[in-house]
Formats: structure tokens, C-alpha cells, sequence
């Protein structure tokens, strides 16, 4: 009976978590096709920058970016459980945050068949060249 009485006093919460999930669904829509589509084809070939190099409007930029990513993994994670795109807002976040191993994890997704091949499909409808992996 609490539980119920819980879930009532909480209904605010229920309908943002749900817009929510609507939002960051279409978002990803959009959005990865478009990194799909203007990641530049060397990509996962050339020396990733060090933090310590970039510029200070580019720290922040990263900061903000790697934030908006642990937003979207928290956002993700109560998705599982309550309604939404869970999944996919994870997925979303993890690709927005930098860590040790990322680009290592990025490459071995990339080399499952039905993912090269749908990131290649993407790549060639936006007339641009496939993405070059390292051997």
C-alpha cells in the first residue's frame, strides 16, 4: 500500500522521466548518424590528443561533454527501470565520456559485421569514405 501511495505522491517525476526518455530517443536519432557521418574516416588510426595539450576553451568542452555523458549513463541506468530507452541512453553516454580502453572498446564494436556494416551504410548514403580501423 506505501509503494502505491509512493508512486502517486511521485507522478511528477513518472511524466518528466517519461518526456525524458522521448527526448533523448529522438535525440539519438539524430545524433548518432551525425557522429557516424562526420567522424573523420582515420579516426580510430591517429593519436588521440592529450588532455593536458588542448586548449583551455577544449578542457572545457571535454569537461561539459564527459559530464552531459554521466548525466545521460545516471538517466539511463533509472531507465531500466522505470519507462524509457535505457539502453540507448547508455550507450549515448558512454560514447560522450573519455576513458583508458574507450577507443580500444569503440574498434572492437566496429569489427562485428552487422555494426561495420551499418555504420558503412550510414557513411555511404552521406557520400563520405568508410571508416579505416587499425589492423
Amino acid at each position: 500500500m506505501e509503494l502505491l501511495e509512493w508512486l502517486k505522491a511521485h507522478e511528477g517525476l513518472f511524466a518528466a522521466l517519461g518526456l525524458l526518455s522521448v527526448f533523448l530517443f529522438l535525440v539519438s536519432l539524430i545524433v548518432f548518424p551525425l557522429i557516424i557521418i562526420y567522424l573523420p574516416h582515420d579516426y580510430f588510426i591517429r593519436a588521440e590528443p592529450r588532455f593536458a595539450s588542448l586548449s583551455p576553451l577544449r578542457m572545457l568542452l571535454r569537461i561539459l561533454k564527459n559530464a552531459f555523458g554521466c548525466f545521460l549513463i545516471l538517466a539511463g541506468v533509472l531507465m531500466l527501470f522505470l519507462p524509457g530507452q535505457g539502453l540507448l541512453c547508455l550507450l549515448l553516454g558512454v560514447s560522450l565520456l573519455q576513458f583508458p580502453g574507450k577507443r580500444e572498446l569503440e574498434i572492437r564494436l566496429l569489427r562485428f559485421k552487422r555494426v561495420r556494416g551499418s555504420v558503412a551504410w550510414i557513411r555511404n548514403k552521406a557520400k563520405r569514405p568508410p571508416i579505416t580501423l587499425p589492423e
